[in-house]
């Protein structure tokens, strides 16, 4: 077989392993990601607790990357502190070598069934969490079977001697094998699928067991790197993270290199199968290292804070630019500075709505992935505000700007709910329009841009209620939420009967149509909650939209204990 038949053969084999890894790590923090940064949040000060987490959280994602990206964003708003931070790594190392002990084993019998269990429950719901699973199970799927094609691929390459020589040279430096390997894992951006490509080599023969632990030293180290240059707008809290697991690991790496020869004879002794032999050294490598380390992570964090002091005042980048701790202890203040950042949130939010629409007429992602840029500022900027609003109840406050807290709160998650409706919902519909070539009816494109149009107008009013307070407003915006359920229905009848006369576009779009309605109308009652404070205290909201009638005491009752359905 020609030698570049050979390593198209290979490459292949490991691009079809990256993409199953990020497959898998991709639906785990879709489907699951809202559970992953819960359990990372309620991290406490103990370095055992949170190494296990780390762990728990890296062998789910199967990254300890992905898990380093989580941190960093904890870190980022101040949310834990690096003690815990640095524990969590040491652990979230080791639970990346839990994936590699699992696939370590000949797993080729489970593709099949992973591959058509993954592809029906895809085929069979529509859930999302359905859809994650499914995508992690094909993902995994890909990976045993991208296994056994680098080990088919790479036997060619026992009888070549360009390879022998290459590989007597990474085997008499040892230096120069960790630093080759340390490379090939940052170039892969994964330490796991390099560690299984090197199980892989060792399984077939192509090296032998001390080049191989050699190699997963290197892996070690270079996964490592990684997280370095998804963090290069991270604050200095955020860095010394990673230099402090680099750190660990540099130390671990050396230290272990020193002692390659007795630890290649104690593999050995565990077990025959070199495969094997690869997967238990990187387990007990990385389970050595965290146990050995976790004391000296209060000390380790005290120097990394000396050696990577915070940003000056003066020049740290700040992304808002009203919200200042120092006015906490003047809350009128405070309140206005939080206005103010809430009112460009809403700048935001208005642009977004007021451009989502125009992508369902695109013919390219740009303005999709714009609009999804915008919607992560509008996450970062509500989160911030909420924080802010959080440190500000922590001190005394009367009564009223109590309400005018929670008002802010309120209408700032409202917002950040409006801009997921727009992200999750109307840019998919889009993208999935897009993609499927499909076109509205000109009548059934007029009904939406008259909804949208509609819809616009409500938010500004909802602003300018926000702003004023004007109860006149407020009633009118309120009032506008009856008509526009009324508007909703009429363009449904018209849907429906536009359906009822077979019209191949109205066909094809029927399912984006309705949604699209659905998902302006959900927008509509998050900005009408502006109105309700403002209105309750004038007594212009009734207790119920239920009129009351003598049997419905009866009716409630009846139904064992739970309220009749209205």
């Amino acid at each position: 077989m020609p030698g570049h038949v050979i390593l198209l053969n290979l490459f292949g084999g490991v691009a079809l392993l990256l993409w199953g890894t990020h497959m898998v790590q991709g639906a785990v923090l879709r489907g699951f990601g809202a559970e992953v940064r819960a359990a990372i949040g309620r991290v406490a000060g103990r370095p055992a607790g949170a190494a296990l987490t780390g762990a728990v959280t890296a062998a789910t994602l199967q990254s300890a990357t992905a898990t380093a990206v989580l941190l960093i964003g904890f870190l980022r708003r101040g949310m834990i502190a690096l003690p815990a931070a640095l524990a969590m790594m040491l652990g979230a190392d080791f639970g990346t070598t839990l994936v590699v002990q699992a696939l370590s084993f000949d797993l080729k019998a489970l593709i099949p069934a992973f591959l058509v269990v993954g592809v029906v429950l895809a085929k069979a719901t529509g859930a999302p969490r359905a859809q994650q699973v499914a995508r992690a199970l094909i993902g995994l799927g890909l990976m045993l079977l991208a296994l056994g094609l680098v080990v088919s691929a790479s036997a060619p390459l026992r009888d070549s001697g360009l390879t022998l020589q290459l590989l007597d040279r990474l085997r008499t430096d040892p230096i120069l094998a960790v630093v080759v390997a340390a490379l090939l894992a940052w170039l892969m951006h994964s330490s796991v699928a390099f560690v299984l490509f090197v199980i892989s080599l060792s399984g077939g023969g192509l090296i032998d067991a001390r080049l191989a632990l050699l190699l997963t030293l290197g892996a070690n180290l270079g996964g490592c790197l990684v997280p370095f240059g998804l963090a290069l707008d991270a604050p200095r809290a955020a860095r010394r993270v990673l230099w402090g697991n680099l750190a660990f690991r540099a130390c671990g790496v050396l230290l272990v290199l020193a002692l390659a020869g007795p630890a290649t004879a104690l593999m050995a002794r565990l077990t025959d199968d070199p495969a094997r032999q690869v997967a238990n050294f990187h387990s007990l490598f990385n389970l050595g290292l965290a146990l050995v380390c976790l004391p000296f992570t209060p000390w380790a964090a005290h120097l990394l804070t000396r050696a990577i002091p915070d940003d000056a005042p003066e020049t740290r980048p700040t992304r808002l630019a009203h919200l200042d701790d120092a006015l906490l202890d003047r809350p009128a203040l405070a309140l206005n500075a939080a206005t103010r950042e809430l009112m460009r949130l809403s700048d935001i939010v208005e642009l977004m709505l007021r451009e989502a629409l125009s992508t369902f007429t695109d013919r390219d992602d740009r303005r999709v992935r714009e609009i999804a840029r915008m919607e992560e500022e509008v996450d970062a900027l509500q989160e911030e505000i909420k924080l802010y609003l959080a440190r500000l109840m922590q001190g005394e406050l009367d009564a009223p700007r109590s309400a005018q807290v929670l008002e802010l709160v309120l209408f700032t998650t409202n917002l950040e709910h409006i801009g997921d409706i727009i992200d999750n919902g109307l840019l998919r519909m889009a993208v999935k329009k897009q993609r499927k070539a499909l076109s509205f009816s000109p009548e059934g494109w007029r009904d939406l841009q008259d909804f949208h149009a509609v819809i616009a107008e409500q938010m500004r009013l909802a602003l300018t209620v926000f702003v004023t307070r004007d109860c006149g407003m407020a009633r009118r915006l309120v009032a506008q939420k009856d008509a526009l359920r009324q508007l909703e229905i009429e363009a449904t009848e018209r849907h429906i009967a536009r359906l009822r006369d077979g019209l191949p576009e109205t066909i094809e779009t029927s399912a984006l149509h309705l949604d699209v309605l659905r998902d302006l109308k959900r927008i509509n009652a998050h900005l009408t909650t502006v109105a309700y404070p403002i209105l309750e205290p004038a007594g212009a909201l009734r207790g119920s939209r239920l009129r009351a009638t003598k049997t419905a005491e009866p009716q409630a009752v009846k139904g064992a204990g739970r309220p009749a359905d209205a």
